[in-house]
């Protein structure tokens, strides 16, 4: 039962992202600026029943724990822009809850370790939550996605910094 008198949450990781990338520095920032980048998914095998049925997808999103990421900003300076942003317009690790999401390319499961593509993230983060990508839900083109309109199409070739350890 939900104690409403308690604003704190704890998640339990139920497994392990595994990518080329052991620093935060040089990394893609999106996931389109990872095309091609293969990883691996480790689940706790308790967790392992939960896969049933999701081979039937193609991309998965991915919510996970920005673990290398401390404390938060309320405002920052994004990788895309030079001008200090609302943490909340921005994709920024530092948030006042370190949540990360990424869509990555489902390319197999086996037991309990999927093959991933497209992977933006950190060697041995820890993964929260797994949900199937669905078009029809999920795509909302022509969209207004503020002032990263102007400069979204830089996020392909951007590589991270180490500005928000």
């Amino acid at each position: 039962m939900h104690d409403e008198s308690n604003p704190f949450y704890s998640y339990q990781p139920i497994g392990t992202i595994h990518s080329a990338f052991t620093d935060v520095a040089g990394m893609p920032i999106q996931p389109n600026g990872a095309r091609g980048v293969q990883g691996t998914i480790d689940l706790v095998p308790d967790f392992c029943e939960g896969l049933s049925d999701l081979d039937g997808f193609s991309r998965i999103f991915l919510l996970y724990a920005l673990h290398r990421s401390s404390g938060y900003s309320l405002t920052v300076t994004p990788f895309l822009d030079p001008i200090p942003r609302g943490v909340f317009a921005t994709r920024s690790p530092k948030r006042p809850n370190a949540i990360g999401l990424s869509i990555v390319r489902l390319t197999g499961i086996d037991k309990c370790k999927l093959s991933i593509e497209d992977v933006d993230v950190v060697d041995g983060t820890p993964l929260l939550d797994i949900k199937p990508y669905v078009p029809e839900f999920d795509a909302y083109p022509g969209e207004r996605c503020g002032w990263l309109s102007a400069v979204a199409h830089k996020a392909k070739h951007t590589r991270s910094d180490d500005r928000f350890r």
